[in-house]
């Protein structure tokens, strides 16, 4: 048997200790969801705290196929210094969706390619890459609108959200969402959108959170900001 490298051996431990942390009934909870790991994120993060960011460690925890391996690669890369290619395919094998989540959020909004891959996502035939295009877009939205097609985001939603399916349906709302809440030219016609489709109208909320259901979320955040 070859030698064990010095980051075999790193990977090789820091995957013994997610197993050691792992709890049955979090796993419970989180299968209900689509999510396959049972570590406790708050414990998760303690970890990705005390190993701080190391690249290469981050690609071997991802390469491992392991959820709660891959959440905490996300927490200890250099988002800045994956290529387009790369991130692509991690996304494309991006099975569930809190890592779905965390890559985008985490990581390809970090990477100076994010753009480019806005663009290649967006009508990507998948689904969930798709959404990820989507949420993409709800982010430029909100911070950096200049050349989006606002009314023509606005149709594609009005044409496709009520049937989308949950992940990209989900993204559209969060799309519309932010056009109504950053821009009062088009407030109204978002509203209407999101009561004639009435999409998230029953999603049930906990107290104190504001509700996803977009003419709500709209009207909330402006009011918000209206008080500031």
């Amino acid at each position: 048997m070859a030698p064990t490298t010095p980051a075999e051996t790193s990977v090789a431990e820091v995957l013994a200790e997610l197993v050691a942390l792992e709890d049955p009934k979090i796993r419970a909870v989180n299968e209900k969801h689509g999510d396959d790991h049972g570590v406790n994120l708050t414990k998760l993060r303690a970890v990705a705290k005390r190993l701080k960011t190391q690249q290469a460690l981050a690609r071997g925890l991802w390469e491992s196929g392991d959820t709660s391996a891959r959440l905490l690669a996300l927490l200890i890369c250099r988002p800045k210094v994956f290529e387009r290619d790369e991130l692509d395919a991690m996304l494309r094998d991006a099975r569930t969706p809190k890592v779905h989540d965390w890559l985008v959020n985490y990581v390809v909004k970090k990477n100076p390619h994010a753009e480019e891959l806005r663009v290649i996502w967006f009508d990507d035939p998948d689904p969930g890459v798709a959404s990820a295009g989507w949420d993409l877009t709800a982010d430029r939205v909100g911070k950096k609108p200049g050349g989006l097609d606002l009314p023509g985001l606005l149709d594609i939603i009005e044409a496709q959200m009520k049937e989308a399916p949950e992940r990209l349906q989900w993204a559209m709302n969060t799309c519309l969402a932010r056009i109504g809440i950053e821009h009062a030219e088009y407030r109204a016609r978002a509203i209407d959108i999101g009561e004639r489709l009435k999409v998230l109208e029953d999603y049930s909320t906990s107290p104190g959170c504001t509700s996803p259901f977009a003419p709500i979320w709209i009207t909330e955040m402006v009011r918000r900001q209206e008080q500031k």
